[in-house]
């Protein structure tokens, strides 16, 4: 073999190497893998998902991670996950409703890893239904889950945050300003969220707690859209985001790493929108689409 040769086979096998350890878009690689070297960051919701995508990004830039959910498979799991890039990893199973249950998450975080620097909130519930023929209880589960289990996650995890004067990240919803058919429940939980943000950022900020949210668009892979999805297909929810895609959660996650780490550090009271400009066109042809697939012989 010549040396040119020898030089593109190489190349080449460095390539598919590459193309094995990493997605071909990775906005995460861009990042310093001692980004967030110190850090412990507790995620709610982490076993699964744009949360799980979060501790990745986590991890893969130098974090220690803790995640709850209410499900010990997925949480096992994903963390041998976490641990796959070098991650410490602790996981104990909660139901952000239960405030007792969520402390004693965080408390089993703090003892495993240490005080904890980052707190994500992004344990959620969503599904579409008429406000009229909503039961109090169907519209109160997804309050319970998305506005108080911020609370409870935020709220635990203070004593931890003042010490290490750390960050509290929040995934929100365009819902949360946008009006939207069938909703109404997540808007309500999501506007919530958004307002508890911006008064933490106020009242805990001389106690150097950063708070801010993310606002995620569709994202590929994950629980929650294919529940949205399944109604109307994928292919309408594309052509409703001006990019014409859904995020990868490597998208999110790496938007998640900047804000909560060195590089965000002036950043509080803020929502940062990562949804391929959907929240830009409005709602209207996703609620006309999920009305027409869900009720239209009402």
């Amino acid at each position: 073999m010549t040396d040119t040769s020898a030089a593109a086979a190489g190349a080449e096998s460095a390539s598919e190497a590459a193309s094995t350890s990493a997605p071909a878009h990775d906005p995460i690689g861009h990042l310093s893998p001692t980004l967030l070297e110190g850090h412990v960051a507790f995620i709610t919701g982490g076993g699964s998902g744009i949360n799980l995508g979060i501790a990745r990004a986590f991890a893969r830039c130098g974090a220690a991670i803790a995640i709850c959910g209410r499900t010990e498979e997925k949480l096992a799991t994903a963390a041998e996950d976490l641990r796959g890039f070098g991650a410490q990893v602790a996981y104990r199973t909660a139901d952000v409703r239960d405030a007792e249950a969520l402390q004693a998450a965080v408390d089993h975080a703090v003892s495993e890893l240490g005080d904890i620097s980052i707190t994500v909130a992004g344990a959620a519930g969503n599904f579409f239904a008429k406000a009229e023929e909503m039961s109090s209880n169907a519209f109160r589960t997804v309050v319970d889950i998305d506005l108080m289990g911020a609370y409870h996650a935020a709220r635990a995890t203070f004593p931890s945050l003042q010490r290490t004067r750390g960050s509290i990240l929040f995934i929100s919803a365009s819902q949360a300003y946008k009006a939207t058919k069938y909703q109404a429940h997540v808007g309500a939980a999501k506007a919530g969220i958004e307002m508890l943000m911006k008064d933490l950022a106020v009242e805990w900020g001389p106690h150097g707690i950063r708070s801010n949210s993310l606002v995620p668009g569709p994202v590929a892979g994950t629980e929650g859209m294919s529940r949205l999805a399944g109604p109307t297909g994928d292919d309408m929810w594309r052509r409703a985001v001006p990019l014409g895609r859904y995020a990868e959660t490597e998208e999110i996650g790496a938007m998640a790493a900047v804000l909560s780490g060195p590089l965000g550090a002036y950043v509080t009271g803020s929502q940062y929108t990562v949804d391929g400009g959907l929240g830009l066109v409005g709602s209207g042809h996703i609620s006309d689409a999920v009305e027409k697939a869900l009720f239209a012989d009402e």
